[in-house]
Order: structure tokens, then C-alpha cells, then sequence
């Protein structure tokens, strides 16, 4: 194990960008600045890309926790080429309790999860019943991901809704769900923001993003502007 460890420890910094990695800390407040390399996300979706179709794969997705936040990105790349999606979201599992930061969870996309849909949802379900913040802002991205267009549901948002948390991770995760869902099926979630289903700082955030996209008309968002919460 750490033969591999180290092997890619060292693709690692091969790969290491100083001044990217002085301002990329600046966006991680929850990760340790000496665990991070400073390794850009092209140059890491490269290396997982060579990684994957070589023996060192295997072993370092089994070797957790990771020491590197940018072995843990790797790690996240990996998990999303895994073609057979019982074996992806067993990854996916054993890979979340370790994520600890915004940026790793969030690049975590698995391409099988959309051939999969009906079942994901059981794991969505989990993921944000959890107590660990990730793992329940990787539940919300996930369902703002497969499951806001023809596979929208009413309670989907109801789910997301009923999420309870102190955790800012989560509740910018919450704000980030209802504006794209505003700007994908506006009718039907605009109901959430007229009736203040959200807490309000978290209420206040979605109107935010929501205004701010390109998908939303004029005429929405100066309605929106009108229900917030001051």
C-alpha cells in the first residue's frame, strides 16, 4: 500500500503549482494548508484518467483516509469512472465519511449514476439523512444534479427543504439547490420562497443566486427581490 501511496504522492507533486496552491488555500478555510499541494483540477482529471487504466488505482482507493487534499480529489475522480454502478456507489460510500471540504465533495459526479436514476434515489435519501455535512451537501447535489429536469418530482424539493442544519456548508448547498431549481421549474418550487419554507438566512442566499443566474427573466427576479426577508 504505501508503495502506491507514494508513487502517487510524488505524481502529485510533480504536478505542484505554488501560486495556485497560495490562492486555492485561500477557498479552503476547512482544510489544513499544509495538506494542500496545489495541483489544478485539469492536471488532476489527466492523472485520474492515467491512473484509472493502472494497477496503483485499486489499492489507493482502498487506502483511506488520505494525507493530501489532493489525493482526495483524485480519489473523487476516480469514484466517477467506475462504470458499474453498484461497485461506484459502494466507492461512493466508503469515500464520503472521509470528505472534508466543499470543493472534494462537489467534483464527485459519477457518470453512472444517470443510467440509474430510479435506484440512486434510496442513496440520496441516506446521504442526506447523515450527519456528516458533506455527505448530506453531496445528497443535495446530487438530486440539484439528475433531478431537477424531466425526472423533476415535487418531492424532491420537499426533501431538500425538510434538511435541518447549522452547518454553512449545508445550508449554502440548500440556497444552491432552490436557485437552480428557480431557474429549472420556476413555477413549482416558487412556492418554498412565497411561503418562507427555508430559514431565512438560507432563504435570503437562494433569492440571491437565483438572481444572479441568466435563466431567470427580469420579471422573476425583481419578484424574488420583493420576498426576501429582511
Amino acid at each position: 500500500m504505501s508503495n502506491e501511496r507514494d508513487y502517487i504522492q510524488q505524481r502529485l507533486f510533480d504536478l505542484q503549482d505554488l501560486e495556485y496552491r497560495a490562492f486555492h488555500s485561500k477557498l479552503m478555510p476547512t482544510v489544513d494548508s499544509s495538506k494542500i499541494i496545489g495541483v489544478r483540477t485539469p492536471a488532476l482529471r489527466k492523472l485520474a484518467k492515467e491512473l484509472a487504466k493502472t494497477p496503483e488505482a485499486e489499492p489507493f482507493l482502498q487506502t483511506l483516509p488520505h494525507e493530501y487534499y489532493e489525493e482526495n480529489n483524485l480519489h473523487a475522480f476516480l469514484v466517477e469512472g467506475i462504470k458499474d454502478y453498484d461497485e461506484c456507489i459502494a466507492s461512493v460510500n466508503a469515500f464520503l465519511p472521509y470528505v472534508d471540504n466543499w470543493a472534494t465533495c462537489d467534483m464527485m459526479s459519477p457518470k453512472c449514476f444517470k443510467n440509474h436514476l430510479a435506484e440512486l434515489l434510496d442513496s440520496i435519501k441516506r446521504w442526506i439523512a447523515s450527519d456528516w455535512t458533506y455527505t448530506i451537501r453531496f445528497g443535495i447535489g446530487m438530486l440539484m444534479k439528475f433531478y431537477l429536469d424531466d425526472e423533476f418530482d415535487m418531492a424532491y424539493p420537499e426533501i431538500v427543504a425538510g434538511v435541518s442544519s447549522e452547518e454553512y456548508y449545508v445550508n449554502m448547498m440548500i440556497a444552491w439547490y432552490f436557485a437552480t431549481a428557480l431557474a429549472k421549474q420556476y413555477d413549482a418550487v416558487l412556492p418554498f420562497i412565497e411561503e418562507r419554507r427555508l430559514e431565512m438566512w438560507t432563504h435570503n442566499k437562494a433569492i440571491q443566486k437565483a438572481v444572479e443566474s441568466y435563466r431567470i427573466t427580469k420579471e422573476q427576479k425583481e419578484y424574488l427581490k420583493s420576498l426576501k426577508i429582511r
